[in-house]
């Protein structure tokens, strides 16, 4: 089987979606693999150094139309679909609940299309996850980013002149970002507070050491991938509310609250920075899927009232050794479960639960329900 890797195109894209040590383990199960120059280069990862495991380095164009299996990050440009192969097998982060033309012209093409996004929270599947495994590191870029924005520092100190107290942060979503957020947090000194619509997260924002903030929103429920539902228009007050007390006495506010498939929710509106202190920070995680803060401008870093509104996409990206290190080891692990060692190539097992989650398109159709009644 032919695999081909393309470098990511996007000009803010720094990562790539293999690593040079993993070239050896495809090259290993049989395959013939080969990539586009500069592949890794921005991750730090030279030409050479895939090369040196057997990677053989063709342009841009013969890699989308010679390979039956493309390894990505981000979804292929409409024009590159044109030269894939019908039946070849493009696995990334596709954004298919935004990308409906795409869908259309993956299916006309008869592309087999695996979504990252859609790998479903299993137990089986967990080393597949790259949704949390870039979540993660998101979580811990915000911080970061946090860290150098705000004007004081993040833990106690005892100097001759006097104690500096802890800056105060404040977590809302307690997801994956969330959690690696408060651990990172409290590694640095603060004293951090999280809130979750989910109470049965507070367990593991104790055990992190974090205070974890109760309001009585009446029932609340979670989807079977551990995602919080939407809330009716008065839980949202109830919660803004709240929510709005305690940023007006927070250092640090960052919000990873998103609702999968959906435009993240806006729960910090406008007036609350009013009350904010001046110079303090507030780092928008979900600025990809809309915000949760009002007026956050996706890509850039503003300043409303004193405060610094962190607004930037593709965190990992920040991180590009690391972050792409854990997302080839996904996409390798994904190879390495469906690969047929006596066809030589990666089949899909269509009965396979796997599969059946991630799989959009195929066979010049659309596969999943959700994403049908678009078309």
């Amino acid at each position: 089987m032919k695999i081909g890797i393309p470098r990511e195109t996007d000009p803010f894209e720094t990562r790539t979606p293999i690593v040079p040590k993993d070239i050896k383990v495809l090259v290993e199960l049989g395959a013939e693999v080969s990539f586009e120059k500069s592949l890794g280069l921005a991750a730090g990862y030279s030409d050479k150094a895939y090369m040196d495991l057997g990677a053989k380095k063709i342009s841009r164009a013969e890699l989308f139309s010679n390979s039956t299996l493309l390894l990505c990050i981000g979804p292929p440009k409409i024009v590159e679909v044109s030269l894939m192969q019908s039946g070849t097998i493009y696995v990334g982060f596709l954004n298919p609940f935004d990308n409906v033309d795409l869908l259309k012209v993956l299916a006309a093409q008869e592309v087999s299309a695996l979504s990252m996004e859609m790998i479903p929270r299993i137990t089986r599947a967990q080393n597949l996850d790259a949704l949390s495994s870039q979540a993660s590191l998101a979580g811990y870029v915000s911080v970061i980013q946090a860290a150098f924005h705000l004007n004081r520092i993040f833990p106690m100190m005892t100097t001759p002149a006097g104690t500096i107290p802890p800056a105060r942060v404040f977590v809302i979503g307690v997801g994956v970002a969330g959690l690696q957020a408060i651990a990172t947090a409290k590694r640095l000194g603060a004293r951090v507070e999280a809130f979750d619509t989910r109470p049965e997260v507070e367990e593991q924002v104790r055990s992190l050491g974090a205070k974890f903030l109760k309001v009585d929103l009446g029932k609340t429920e979670s989807t079977d991938q551990g995602y919080a539902k939407s809330l009716n228009i008065e839980q949202m007050r109830l919660q803004q509310i709240f929510i709005e007390k305690v940023c007006h006495y927070s250092d640090v506010v960052i919000t990873s609250a998103q609702i999968f498939g959906r435009k993240a929710p806006i729960i910090i509106k406008k007036h609350v920075l009013t009350g904010m202190r001046s110079g303090s920070v507030m780092v928008d995680l979900a600025v990809g899927t809309g915000g949760n803060i009002e007026g956050v401008v996706a890509g850039e870093i503003i300043e409303e009232h004193g405060v610094k509104i962190v607004g930037l996409e593709n965190l990992p990206g920040l991180v590009p050794a690391d972050s792409s290190r854990v997302y080839s080891s996904n996409i390798v692990n994904l190879v390495s479960v469906f690969w047929d060692e006596k066809a030589n190539n990666f089949f899909l097992n269509r009965e396979d639960e796997i599969i059946k989650a991630c799989l959009v398109t195929h066979g010049g159709q659309v596969c999943l329900e959700q994403f049908k009644s678009k078309f």
